[in-house]
């Protein structure tokens, strides 16, 4: 994969965290704390994970994953998290679908990077399918997450940016899984398919 197929360039996001996108081993993507929430950077794993190329996702909000589907929930606790500029992160199962519309349950964990002042500059987020997770793929994913998050601190420091993510909320759940595993047989149902 050539380097602008593992990240979308954005003059404006440091060069040291367009690195460390690129050489995560989890799908991360960044988007604009503002306007709808365009996203600006995504990597490799992002693009391996949903199938749609960097030019088809940059510029827009990630709800294009969810198409058709409610999320009724899902969304209620995303808006949630980007209302409130005090709330630290968000993590949520909800219902996305491939480019060729396979459908799949991300496991989406959202926190903001802030400047030294306090103003939100980057919307991060993690993405996970947990609807075809065994409880072992989903430990090994959370220690990823983990360990991603505890690398992105000195990176996106050395350029004045602080991650307010937080590890606690990073708990392994089976529950999450056959959640996830119930979201996808319901859609058998649905008018969705």
């Amino acid at each position: 994969m050539e380097h602008g197929d593992a990240c979308v360039q954005d003059e404006t996001v440091p060069e040291k965290l367009r690195t460390f996108f690129q050489d995560s081993p989890v799908a991360l993507a960044l988007a604009a704390p503002a306007r709808d929430n365009p996203l600006i950077l995504v990597n490799g794993r992002f693009v391996a994970l949903t199938g749609y190329s960097n030019a088809e996702l940059v510029g827009r909000n990630c709800r294009v994953l969810q198409q058709d589907a409610d999320n009724r929930e899902a969304r209620a606790k995303l808006r949630a998290f980007l209302d409130d500029e005090d709330a630290p992160n968000v993590r949520t199962p909800i219902l996305n679908f491939t480019k060729d519309g396979t459908p799949f349950v991300n496991l989406l964990y959202m926190s903001r990077l802030r400047q030294a002042d306090g103003e939100a500059r980057y919307i991060f987020a993690s993405q996970f399918d947990v609807s075809r997770a065994r409880p072992e793929r989903l430990q090994a994913y959370d220690r990823d997450l983990g360990q991603t998050l505890t690398k992105l601190s000195p990176v996106a420091a050395e350029s004045g940016i602080i991650v307010e993510a937080t590890l606690t909320s990073i708990a392994n759940s089976a529950a999450t899984i056959a959640q996830a595993k119930l979201s996808l047989a319901g859609l058998d149902d649905s008018s969705l398919l």
